[in-house]
């Protein structure tokens, strides 16, 4: 019995010291090799650097009722992460009113980057009439601007014209196009 019980100790110690060895030595047979897959980042629309564009729209008041609006614009935008920070300046000529004059401003903007493309923003700053009357305003207001290529983006903007100068505040929409450098 004495026998028996040494064979089948032996038995079991090398049974179990050759299962640890077979789990530890797995071999493995590569299938292919190691390539670097060339990566493409699509990094979107690039919102920084200085742009220039044109605009359409309309200005009510309560003194010179509806008026339409040509204008341009320039102005430069820096992107961190998804927020976006720029300053812009525009002229606009108004039409179609009791007196036709023109009108000057310098805004500040501050906005989100929603998709690649988009930007929602606020904005914030001075305009004047550059003619008669002379009248000055502090505006505020926001909106959206849309990447349609590489280099160009259309936007629609809403801005109030609270006076600070006269006695006319001014409801402004405009629609334009902007072309980034």
């Amino acid at each position: 019995m004495r026998k028996i019980e040494g064979i089948a100790l032996a038995v079991l110690a090398s049974a179990m010291a050759s299962g640890s060895a077979l789990a530890a030595d797995l071999i493995t047979i590569p299938t292919s090799t190691p390539v670097e897959m060339p990566l493409h980042e699509n990094a979107g629309f690039d919102w920084n650097g200085f742009y220039a564009g044109v605009m359409a729209g309309g200005q009510q008041s309560p003194a010179e009722e509806a008026q339409y609006a040509l204008g341009a614009q320039a102005g430069v935008n820096a992107q961190f992460e998804f927020y976006l920070l720029g300053a812009e300046v525009a002229v606009h000529g108004l039409g179609g009113g009791a007196v036709d004059t023109s009108y000057g401003q310098i805004l500040g903007r501050a906005g989100l980057v929603v998709t690649d493309d988009l930007v929602v923003y606020a904005a914030g700053g001075y305009g004047i009439d550059l003619g008669a009357p002379d009248e000055q305003d502090a505006l505020f207001g926001g909106g959206v601007e849309l990447a349609v290529t590489d280099s160009m983006s259309l936007r629609g903007q809403y801005l109030h014209g609270f006076s600070l100068e006269g006695e006319n505040p001014k409801d402004q929409f405009t629609l334009g196009a902007n072309f980034h450098f």
